[in-house]
């Protein structure tokens, strides 16, 4: 139930109180200003809210005094400055400082870039690609408040089916969970922010896992293809990442003290998941050769660049960037070789959790954590990519690879 009157002392005290629960009855002349009508009590209200750049951030109630404490009069002129602070972007219970405080999209990011990623040593790859669904895709958000955002869930809904149409589907995922990334880690501290990540409210794209991976019988037609490339080095690049299921962006950035021959392993110190997640890879007698064909051809191509770089390139960073091929040339490369590693691992019968330290995959369950991948490597780890090896290079015996 509400009323609208004048609000004066005498009006208020003719007003009956509420036999269950409560009303209200506002202003005639303030709007906003109400008086609540409970079973024992008569309290002056004010309610309002702040507006920026045509969107409203949030709507807040102050509580200006009881009647019998406060007249009607006094009460009217504190709702007339509540309404003022409001419209300042003051909040009751908050000082100016939090409520003027709403970080932007920007601000957010770079704390999350800085304070989260660069600091627990994500991978470079991750850190660009969020750069570039930043300051790219959501560059004309960066100035924006975020508690903006906060309140406009349709606004996230929209880009993201905005995205799906222009840049795919994969790329519009891609970008709002990084959104959703930085807006949880700007609630920790900042206090003035809705509670409620807007994107929660985004209809994901369905995903589906490439089934690219080449069996035993299709090796010997993809050799074929990898000898008519007549880069020496993009030919080993390609080899080593059958050999060993990298990742390309690990496997481009192995520096040469990142080799032991001696212990026969290649360090991987900042794969997908960043220094955490440093590991060595196992070099199996097909994987030794290709490392020793990739330095000497690195030497004669790239004689500065080979001195820091198992894959040197004339590049800024000194390495190999670009690792892709023209599929009616190479028709399987990158994570393609990936997936075929892990087929071809099935098939020599290398268990599931082999296969897992091998690719440097989580582990899961509680025994398999007790695990120590380290004292696996000179011995079990190793015959497991012989066996792996073998039979890559078996069913391909008529080729030269070595």
């Amino acid at each position: 139930m509400s009323e609208l009157m004048l609000l004066t002392d005498k009006a208020i005290a003719k007003l009956p109180f509420a036999q269950d629960g409560q009303y209200k009855v506002r202003d005639a002349e303030i709007k906003g200003f109400f008086v609540r009508i409970g079973k024992k009590t008569k309290t002056y209200m004010v309610q309002g809210e702040h507006w920026r750049d045509g969107f409203r951030e949030f709507a807040a109630q102050k509580k200006l005094g009881e009647f019998g404490s406060v007249s009607a009069r006094d009460a009217r002129v504190k709702a007339k400055e509540a309404l003022v602070g409001f419209t300042r972007g003051e909040r009751p219970g908050l000082p100016m400082r939090v409520a003027h405080g709403a970080i932007t999209l920007r601000g957010a990011w770079q704390r999350y870039r800085d304070a989260h990623m660069v600091r627990k040593g994500r991978a470079e790859r991750t850190v660009e690609n969020y750069s570039d669904y930043m300051e790219r895709h959501l560059a004309d958000w960066l100035d924006q408040p975020l508690a903006k955002l906060g309140l406009r869930p349709d606004l996230v809904i929209e880009r993201h089916e905005r995205l799906t149409v222009r840049n795919g589907p994969y790329v519009a995922n891609g970008v709002m969970k990084a959104f959703r990334a930085i807006y949880n880690h700007a609630l920790k501290g900042n206090r003035d922010l809705p509670a409620y990540n807007p994107a929660l409210a985004v209809d994901w794209n369905p995903e589906y896992r490439r089934n690219t991976g080449m069996g035993v019988e299709d090796l010997p037609g993809w050799f074929a293809e990898l000898a008519e490339i007549g880069n020496p080095l993009r030919r080993e690049f390609h080899i080593l990442s059958l050999l060993t299921g990298s990742r390309p962006t690990a496997l481009k950035t192995i520096r040469i003290e990142y080799i032991d021959f001696k212990r026969r392993i290649l360090h991987i110190p900042k794969p997908k998941g960043g220094a955490d997640k440093a590991f060595d890879i196992p070099m199996s007698n097909a994987i030794m050769k290709s490392v020793v064909r990739a330095l000497r051809a690195g030497r004669e191509m790239y004689p500065v660049q080979s001195f820091y770089w198992l894959f040197p390139a004339d590049s800024t960073s000194g390495h190999m960037v670009e690792t892709k091929e023209d599929r009616s040339v190479l028709s399987k490369w990158g994570n393609d070789l990936r997936q075929t590693y892990r087929t071809l691992a099935q098939i020599a019968e290398v268990s599931e959790l082999d296969i897992h330290l091998l690719m440097n995959h989580s582990l899961r369950g509680v025994n398999a954590g007790y695990i120590t991948r380290d004292k696996l490597l000179r011995g079990h780890l190793r015959r497991q990519q012989e066996k792996i090896s073998s039979l890559v290079i078996g069913a391909c015996d008529n080729l030269s690879t070595s």
